[in-house]
């Protein structure tokens, strides 16, 4: 098993979660850290280059920032049968790598493991409760999260890897293969003992793109428009039409009324490079 943890602009949190993952009881082969981040401070860039060194991980150094690019070059430099892709800002269970390993080994081509956010528990989903990340029961699902799954390096290269058209936040990228992975191999497994805490430490990443909420520029729309309008999952024309008006249905514009129309742009602006990117075709491995 090959961990691959895409990361932007959180060197010091980075360094954490390599560390933890290399004192594990049981590790995974190797570690490969897709780096898109240009600028880290002196020390850090010294103690990533010592772990390197040391071949205890692999430094990959990409120019740009791209969550899915970056993922996709870790399939391609990976040595082993299976890869296990981690957010930058976690803290790993135990049995995180032995867990995602023993699920693998049982035949299953993508499995998505349990996520803790910030305060929060792995608790049993009673009936009728809609599944949680948190669940501490196994179950078959239909979409992961990026944060802690594994796939069969093969199944992804077969799919295509991950859509490079999903720009920034690269919001909905999950969703997006998971329809591919779903329509072709049937279910997704999730495995609560493949756990970890996810600490959505609130600079680099993701954020460093900003928040949906106050700004004008398509930061998640472009992805969410992208998602229906590329995977048509049930009911996608229905969440189109529904989706400028849910954007701005919420506390915050309660509370902030002026960000209404730089919400109300950024999602007009969103659907139409959505639209162009839909236009031009999925950007997968291989078609480039």
């Amino acid at each position: 098993m090959s961990i691959v943890i895409p990361t932007y602009r959180r060197g010091n949190i980075a360094l954490d979660t390599l560390h933890a993952l290399l004192a594990l009881a049981e590790p995974a082969d190797e570690l490969l850290l897709v780096d898109q981040t240009l600028d880290h401070p002196a020390e850090v860039a010294s103690a990533l280059q010592t772990l390197h060194d040391a071949g205890q991980m692999r430094w990959i150094r990409l120019p740009e920032p791209s969550i899915p690019h970056a993922m996709n070059v870790g399939l391609l430099e990976a040595a082993t049968d299976v890869v296990l892709f981690l957010d930058d800002d976690i803290i790993p269970d135990p049995a995180l790598v032995a867990a995602h390993r023993q699920a693998q080994g049982e035949g299953d081509g993508l499995v998505a493991g349990q996520v803790l956010q910030p305060r929060q528990q792995s608790s049993t989903l009673r009936d009728g409760e809609p599944f949680g990340f948190n669940s501490d029961a196994p179950a078959s699902i239909n979409e992961f999260i990026g944060c802690n799954f594994s796939v069969r390096r093969k199944v992804a290269l077969e799919l295509g890897g991950f859509d490079e058209n999903f720009v920034g936040a690269a919001y909905r990228y999950e969703a997006e293969f998971s329809c591919r992975y779903v329509r072709q191999y049937g279910g997704i497994r999730f495995e609560p003992r493949a756990a970890i805490r996810h600490l959505a430490i609130p600079t680099g990443g993701t954020r460093a793109h900003g928040h949906h909420l106050r700004t004008a520029r398509p930061v998640h729309t472009v992805g969410a428009y992208y998602f229906l309008l590329r995977s048509r999952p049930r009911g996608w024309w229905w969440q189109v039409l529904w989706r400028p008006l849910r954007s701005v249905r919420t506390r915050f514009h309660l509370r902030h009324p002026w960000r209404i129309p730089p919400t109300l742009l950024a999602e007009a602006r969103g659907f139409l490079w959505a639209r162009r990117l839909l236009l031009a075709g999925p950007k997968l491995i291989g078609s480039k």
